[in-house]
């Protein structure tokens, strides 16, 4: 899983608080892109010197590696900027998600927000909840990370 970092903001008032949690994305995507030319140009180069000697079949399969490869990439890298910025103004509490080209923004109530913790198959699960409606948050942190979340979020929640 992916490592994540969570950046808090100064308050503008004892209970106002803005925390950020996004991807640790350690490549620019210039650099992948380089990778990916690397890549390609060296698995087209051992494929050549396969044909050459006669195991021509190697190539096709070479170039649906390749393709393979940068669609893995590309999808990632849709997904390099994807963050979650949780901020309390006031008896508000705004959860903006980014996730690839799409921006959504919900609203709670934060004296009636609480903060769920489920065990789910792929690990921990955060949710913010409020009158029936849930929304996960943490999607970026690891199992330990999401219990630090949950922690801050309660607490910073309880001054309500």
């Amino acid at each position: 899983m992916d490592e994540a970092c969570i950046n808090g903001s100064a308050p503008v008032s004892a209970a106002d608080f803005s925390l950020t949690v996004k991807r640790n994305c350690s490549i620019s995507p210039q650099t992948l892109l380089w990778l990916l030319l690397a890549t390609v140009l060296l698995s087209f180069g051992i494929a050549t010197g396969f044909a050459l000697l006669g195991a021509w079949p190697v190539l096709p399969f070479a170039g649906i590696e390749m393709l393979a490869l940068a669609i893995a990439f590309y999808v990632n890298g849709r997904h390099a900027a994807d963050y979650e910025r949780i901020v309390r103004k006031g008896s508000d509490l705004f959860v903006e998600v980014a996730d690839a080209e799409r921006v959504s923004i919900h609203r709670f109530d934060a004296r009636g927000v609480r903060v769920l913790m489920h065990e789910a198959r792929n690990g921990l699960r955060i949710a913010l909840a409020e009158r029936g409606k849930e929304l996960e948050v943490g999607r970026h942190l690891d199992a330990p990370g999401r219990r630090g979340l949950a922690r801050l979020l309660r607490a910073r929640l309880a001054g309500s």
